[in-house]
């Protein structure tokens, strides 16, 4: 018998949605608008009403600001935040 291959899902920095500034940390195309990361990290996530998902409106400084888009990014329930490294 073989094993059952485990598949992460992580977000894609190639399905990064275009409102996103630059920056570390960013939302893809997989987005279902469920309003976590907007309500988690509020200053830092806004919902782009025409396409109906959030995209990353400023980018986080300093550690506070970095562990509230974290904590978003990890909360996210379709892993649609990603975190580039930059």
């Amino acid at each position: 018998m073989g094993t059952t291959p485990i598949y992460t899902t992580m977000a894609d920095i190639d399905d990064k949605t275009e409102k996103n500034v630059p920056g570390k940390f960013y939302v893809d195309c997989n987005c279902i608008d469920c309003d976590l990361c907007r309500e988690t990290a509020a200053d830092f996530f806004a919902r782009d009403d025409d396409e109906g998902l959030s995209y990353v409106c400023k980018q986080p400084v300093t550690d506070e600001e970095i562990a509230l888009c974290t904590e978003a990014m990890e909360g996210c329930p379709v892993q649609a935040i990603g975190d580039d490294g930059e």
